[in-house]
């Protein structure tokens, strides 16, 4: 029972509450949809925690999509061999995984150690940072530790496979029986942070600035006193 509730039940419960619950706060509380920037009390620890967090995430992001989304037998079709994908996936993986880690764990520690900061920052704040550092600390694991302990395992045979399966209903919670408990934790902790996605200011990933290029000049004019 405990396995189709973590495996099924779970993953369909925090995606419903990512879906109705930005939609909600974008409908009743728009004015709090921000990242709540705190580059006016300190800028140098916030640039590089932020660059190296921002320039890791987005391949590690594509690299689940490839992972996870794509099937085992498409990527051999195309003429990438296993031993390719592996060494893709795990050195150049864990390159961009400790970099996001080491940028969430400056700009945590940033939120933690400077003051006018951490007076800043809301409960929320807090929790998704250290959510997020053990989300990573946990995937970079799976990949370095895991998958050297355990060689045989090969998550595109169970983990993307029940993952596919999700969108079209169908979840076999027995795919994940063997899993490896630090990838189990990887992906448990990943759901959650979706269900907590719209209540926190992760929510400032959607306002990407596109027409920030375009747009139209500031214009300020000093005001003669006479």
């Amino acid at each position: 029972m405990l396995n189709q509730f973590l495996w099924i039940i779970y993953p369909y419960l925090c995606v419903a509450i990512f879906v109705v619950g930005h939609i909600a706060r974008y409908k009743y509380d728009q004015f709090s949809w921000t990242a709540k920037s705190s580059e006016f009390i300190e800028k140098k620890r916030l640039k590089w925690g932020s660059l190296l967090f921002h320039l890791g995430v987005i391949p590690v992001f594509l690299g689940h999509v490839v992972g996870l989304a794509i099937p085992a037998e498409w990527i051999s079709g195309l003429g990438v061999s296993n031993h390719l994908y592996h060494f893709g996936a795990v050195y150049i993986g864990s390159i961009f995984g400790i970099m996001t880690l080491i940028g969430m764990l400056l700009l945590t520690a940033r939120r933690v150690t400077i003051k006018n900061v951490r007076k800043l920052s809301s409960a929320s704040d807090m929790f998704v940072n250290f959510l997020l550092i053990v989300i990573l600390f946990m995937g970079c694991y799976s990949t370095l530790v895991t998958n050297a302990v355990a060689p045989d395992f090969d998550y595109r045979q169970t983990i993307s496979i029940w993952f596919r399966h999700l969108f079209t209903f169908s979840p076999n919670a027995n795919l994940m029986v063997d899993v490896p408990l630090s990838f189990k934790i990887h992906i448990f902790l990943g759901f959650t942070i979706l269900a907590c996605w719209p209540f926190t200011r992760l929510v400032h990933v959607w306002s990407v600035p596109l027409t920030y290029a375009n747009r139209r000049y500031i214009i300020y004019r000093k005001n003669k006193i006479s």
